[in-house]
């Protein structure tokens, strides 16, 4: 079985403050994994202009001051749930053009959260879909929380692919990035970054910084921490550019492609 989690970035247009869509890449992707026939997958996709822009804005996740301020969350809550959850449907419908039959399943319907990192799951319906030959569609959302002071959170693709990780037991995760893969320097910044075919650990990166695109979920930086933490329990997994021509099919079909290995 794969995980493969698509970056916000590969699906939309990040940089954009209204939710765009990013239509040639979903078209691509989606014939790739068509093409490459895994028989047991699950999807999870970032949720890029369509969650951050709400998400940062209402400041979902942040301690709750008064009733006024709750009130005001409620409503950033909701929009954010239903932004995100059109980004799922138009992944589906691409994933369904191509035959692929992907059903979404948005994590605040089956997920809370303490303190902002995954509490209870109920993956029961997740496994029954995998056993059944389908493909469930998971995607960063927006989930109560157990703390009173925050009575709710953003959960990220990243803690989610970490999450189903531990309780599925995956034999691949496949993260497919706008980048190669993890350099140890802003390769923005510095000619001299290079890219760093396998991490071990936080101390490969001679900057942090270099690895760090800032977002509400934590950037490049966050999603390294959750891949580390999963290395460390034996599940290794991969980074590559999925917004190039044929790397997410090569990868899903297990041939060697330019990217990073993170390890234990």
């Amino acid at each position: 079985m794969i995980i493969l989690k698509l970056g916000g970035s590969i699906i939309t247009r990040k940089d954009k403050t209204k939710p765009t869509l990013n239509p040639v890449n979903l078209e691509r992707i989606a014939q790739e994994i068509s093409v490459a026939k895994i028989k047991k997958m699950v999807i999870i996709h970032g949720a890029g202009s369509f969650g951050h822009p709400h998400a940062q804005k209402y400041q979902i996740g942040s301690p709750i001051k008064n009733e006024k301020e709750l009130a005001r969350k409620k409503r950033g809550f909701a929009l954010t749930q239903n932004s995100v959850k059109n980004l799922n449907h138009f992944l589906c419908h691409y994933l369904l053009k191509w035959g692929i039959p992907a059903i979404a399943i948005p994590p605040s319907s089956f997920i809370t959260s303490k303190n902002k990192r995954i509490k209870r799951a109920n993956l029961e319906i997740v496994e029954k879909y995998l056993e059944m030959g389908l493909v469930p569609v998971l995607h960063g959302d927006v989930v109560l929380d157990e703390d009173d002071d925050l009575k709710m959170a953003v959960i990220s693709g990243d803690q989610l692919v970490t999450y189903l990780a531990e309780k599925l037991h995956p034999d691949r995760i496949i993260l497919g990035s706008d980048v190669d893969g993890i350099y140890n320097r802003d390769p923005n910044r510095h000619q001299e970054a290079e890219l760093l075919p396998v991490v071990k650990s936080m101390e490969d990166l001679e900057f942090l910084e270099g690895a760090r695109t800032v977002d509400v979920t934590g950037g490049m930086a966050g999603k390294l921490g959750e891949l580390l933490e999963l290395a460390s329990k034996g599940t290794p997994s991969e980074i590559i550019n999925a917004g190039r021509k044929g790397i997410l099919l090569s990868a899903l079909k297990g041939e060697k492609v330019k990217g990073t290995l993170i390890t234990k």
